[in-house]
């Protein structure tokens, strides 16, 4: 038993790392290619149905292989997985385009909260005090040392609106969608891979054209730029896979709060990498971002041993009915002693 809490506890960090290394490393590389002093290469939705049709091909090889089962999934429900998934993409780079960077980063900070409600209204998920004020210093944090400037319009306050919905209702729908069907992380991902890669595709040349005004097919790209697209598209699948594998293990706000993780690394590697700016005001809220994951990682911990001991209490309790309705089987027999014998009646 302990071998195997040690093992499932190995397994959970493994994912996380995947996570967080994966993500970043892949916001890096993106970085080089579609900044200006990179290769300039501006086609993000189109780039992101690039990574899922990357990921959909590993899916398919790893199920010709045997390595992974292929589960059955009813067809509509991938759809509306991937028309919420892709209107979350959609809508995250619209909100981009059309915010200022600091309100981009509100928007993206508001999915905590909103997660919290869509857990509690659709599936009566409650949470302790300790994990809401762990949520409340994660966003005080990341707030401080991400958001600068904020400035809203009427347009991007309802794309960054759909933006949030779609993504934290995707995030949700991930972990639901595991459970409902008993299915793996991968498995899913395999399934849901193949509809959002040919959305994106075909829609997403188009959507690109509207936010950058250049369409891909003029893009001159050089070995560089097509190098960089590889490597974006193999950090997409490790990205993607460890996505839907942390969200099975634990939940969709757990992925949420412990994924600004991923903020602070990404601050700390263009300070390294790129001279970008990191001030004091960073810093500080970078540490009580990391705060705030630490007191988070604690109050869940301490909910799960509360419910273990709990359940336990449960099972080696009698209620009131089962306890009358054992005394009341007691009393149709005659109480027999090992001394004396048979009780006389």
């Amino acid at each position: 038993m302990e071998n195997e809490k040690k093992s499932s506890s190995v397994s959970d960090v493994g994912a996380w790392a995947m996570n967080v290394i994966s993500s970043v490393g892949l916001i890096m590389a993106n970085k080089q290619l579609m900044s200006a002093h990179g290769y300039a290469f501006t086609f993000a939705t189109t780039l992101t149905g690039f990574h899922f049709t990357v990921t959909a091909l590993v899916g398919l090889v790893s199920n010709a292989t045997g390595y992974s089962v292929s589960k059955h999934v009813p067809a509509w429900e991938l759809l509306w997985f991937s028309v919420v998934a892709n209107m979350s993409i959609t809508g995250m780079n619209l909100s981009l385009m059309l915010n200022s960077v600091g309100f981009y980063q509100i928007s993206k900070l508001s999915m905590i909260p909103v997660v919290c409600v869509m857990e509690w209204v659709l599936h009566n998920k409650h949470f302790s005090k300790e994990v809401k004020m762990a949520v409340v210093v994660v966003v005080i944090g990341v707030g401080v040392c991400t958001v600068t400037d904020v400035k809203v319009n009427a347009k991007g306050f309802i794309c960054a609106a759909v933006a949030v919905l779609s993504t934290s209702l995707q995030q949700i729908s991930i972990g639901s969608l595991q459970k409902k069907y008993s299915i793996g992380s991968f498995e899913l991902l395999s399934k849901t891979a193949p509809f959002q890669a040919l959305s994106l595709i075909v829609l997403g040349p188009f959507v690109d054209y509207y936010l950058s005004g250049k369409f891909i097919l003029n893009y001159q790209a050089s070995l560089g730029a097509t190098l960089f697209v590889l490597l974006s598209c193999l950090l997409a699948v490790f990205c993607n896979v460890s996505q839907y594998l942390c969200i099975g293990r634990f939940s969709a706000v757990s992925f949420q709060v412990l994924g600004h993780m991923k903020t602070v690394c990404v601050l700390t590697l263009g300070w390294l990498l790129f001279d970008s700016q990191l001030t004091f005001k960073n810093i500080m809220g970078m540490a009580l971002a990391v705060l705030g994951m630490v007191i988070y990682s604690w109050a869940v911990e301490v909910d799960k041993q509360s419910a273990a001991k709990a359940n336990h209490q449960a099972k080696n309790s009698l209620t009131e009915e089962e306890i009358r309705l054992l005394k009341g089987e007691l009393d149709k027999y005659p109480v027999t002693s090992v001394e004396l014998g048979p009780t006389k009646l």
